[in-house]
């Protein structure tokens, strides 16, 4: 399955204020798709009720995820797919980026297999500066189709993620194959009730 993302929705559940949201993506690992699979996160952030400001940390924290992602695959995983959960619920707006490399590629899990924070990632950063150019214009994805290589040097991205999420959760998958990026924005405080647009699917134990 390579080429362009395939996305899947269907509806799961209820809460009280509204449908439960999950959307699934699976795109092969080419730069080129990260630009489609930010603006799908957006646009179901957007679905959920998250305010328009929230959006563009969502777009660029979400790029940065799924480049690095992309990068590991290409290196370890070729035929390997680029997998992102989006989920909204209870009051939250979750993103899981999941690859196919092996542990310690550009940032390692945690001791305890959770989260390494912004300082250690900072001491893991090697390699190429991001070229020139606002980061917050030039987006994750913005690149030529064809282009290789990380936004930011390996562990900055992550770093950069760490500043535009509320939670961000660094682990290994259930199968041992590939790491899990996990970002969470708060959304209680401007979400009334729930989310809004009924987009979900029944979940990916990948993940």
């Amino acid at each position: 399955m390579v080429g362009a993302p395939q996305r899947r929705c269907s509806p799961t559940g209820q809460n009280p204020g509204g449908h439960m949201s999950t959307v699934e993506l699976r795109f092969a690992a080419l730069p080129g798709h990260v630009r489609t699979a930010r603006r799908i996160a957006m646009a179901v952030a957007r679905r959920a009720g998250v305010p328009t400001g929230v959006l563009d940390e969502i777009g660029i924290a979400v790029g940065e995820a799924c480049l690095r992602a992309v990068n590991v695959n290409r290196r370890r995983a070729p035929e390997s797919l680029v997998e992102i959960r989006m989920t909204g619920v209870d009051g939250a707006f979750t993103v899981a980026v999941a690859d196919s490399g092996e542990p310690g590629d550009d940032v390692a899990p945690g001791p305890d297999g959770g989260l390494l924070g912004a300082p250690a990632l900072l001491d893991l950063s090697t390699g190429d500066a991001r070229p020139a150019g606002d980061p917050l214009t030039a987006l994750p994805g913005d690149q030529e189709p064809g282009a290789a290589g990380s936004a930011l040097p390996p562990g900055i991205g992550l770093a950069l993620i760490e500043g535009l999420v509320d939670d961000v959760q660094i682990r290994r998958r259930p199968d041992g194959v590939g790491t899990v990026v996990t970002m969470t924005w708060d959304t209680a405080t401007f979400i009334g009730g729930g989310l809004e647009g009924g987009m979900a699917t029944a979940g990916n134990p990948a993940l």
